[in-house]
């Protein structure tokens, strides 16, 4: 099993091979300055996933401890790449296919936009679960 993505203009694609973690959605004021609303991502062990297209792929410090991906040249957000951990996020967003899976989450709803609710049932995190 195997599921590939690309950026809106198809410069820069992936493929994670084996089952996707079930993603979460991210409130934070970072996230939501990045995507324009808040990001969902699936978090995947790196070597599970093959990027190809990196001319085309920028990589921003977003913090001292991440760094987020995107095209350059259509300017989609990508990845979340926490720089100590031995996985990827990628944003739902760019999956080309079906990726069967179900929201399990929302974190740092304390920071949530003001213009919008979250009451899907999913469970809410003020912050990071562990944080």
């Amino acid at each position: 099993m195997s599921f590939k993505g690309s950026c809106l203009c198809g410069a820069v694609r992936f493929t994670v091979s084996g089952e996707l973690p079930a993603p979460t959605a991210c409130h934070c004021t970072i996230c939501r300055k990045h995507t324009g609303h808040f990001e969902v991502g699936t978090d995947v062990p790196r070597d599970r996933v093959a990027i190809s297209g990196e001319a085309s792929l920028t990589w921003y410090q977003s913090s001292d401890w991440a760094r987020r991906g995107f095209c350059s040249t259509c300017g989609s957000p990508m990845f979340f790449d926490p720089l100590e951990r031995d996985w990827i996020g990628i944003n739902m967003g760019a999956f080309d296919t079906p990726t069967k899976t179900k929201l399990s989450a929302h974190i740092f709803v304390a920071d949530k936009g003001d213009y919008y609710e979250v009451n899907d049932g999913c469970p809410q995190h003020p912050q990071a679960p562990d944080g």
